[in-house]
């Protein structure tokens, strides 16, 4: 039985459907065969250095070999994921993007896609992804990064970098910062 409030371990640990043929995950999903013949992930992109992808011959392989550090610049593969996500998509496919734990560089790609190709802003694909995955919480670097490309391709933002007691963060992680402090003390 679920307590009120908080999410069931079943929606932490596999896989995210943010769409019919976008998906989200952790490491350990994107290594489990019957996940992914079961979803029918034709195209996977791995955002992480350190993990090797299991090599199904039905299922192509996109490496960004990013850090999960603020410093890392993971904007640069926006476009190449986002382009390659929609060739997928036009061709019927499903694509699952995954990082280590599913939370920072997947969601990452995730809505940068989003924002390009379904013309959603950065807080409403912010809104659609934590929905279909709770967990994700891309860090500052990336945020700052998102929030520049929001700006390239529509022309303005949904979401700003702020002060807070815990450093920069975006604008909509406040009401979640002010819930936290109080804890921290």
């Amino acid at each position: 039985m679920d307590t009120p409030g908080r999410i069931p371990a079943a929606r932490l640990a596999g896989p995210g459907q943010i769409t019919d043929y976008l998906y989200i995950s952790n490491g350990k999903t994107a290594k489990d065969s019957s996940v992914l013949t079961r979803l029918k992930i034709n195209c996977i992109i791995n955002a992480t250095q350190e993990m090797d992808p299991i090599c199904i011959p039905s299922v192509e392989y996109l490496q960004v070999p990013v850090s999960d550090s603020p410093a890392a610049q993971l904007q640069e593969h926006f476009d190449t994921v986002a382009d390659k996500i929609q060739a997928v998509r036009a061709q019927r496919g499903k694509v699952l993007v995954h990082c280590c734990a599913g939370v920072s560089r997947s969601a990452t790609l995730c809505l940068a896609y989003l924002v390009k190709y379904r013309d959603m802003s950065l807080m409403d694909a912010h809104t659609l992804v934590r929905a279909c995955r709770p967990i994700i919480r891309p860090n500052s670097g990336f945020w700052k990064q998102l929030i520049d490309y929001e700006r390239s391709l529509r022309g303005a933002n949904s979401v700003m970098m702020v002060a807070s007691p815990l450093g920069q963060i975006p604008d909509l992680y406040e009401t979640y910062t002010r819930d936290l402090i109080p804890l921290l003390n």
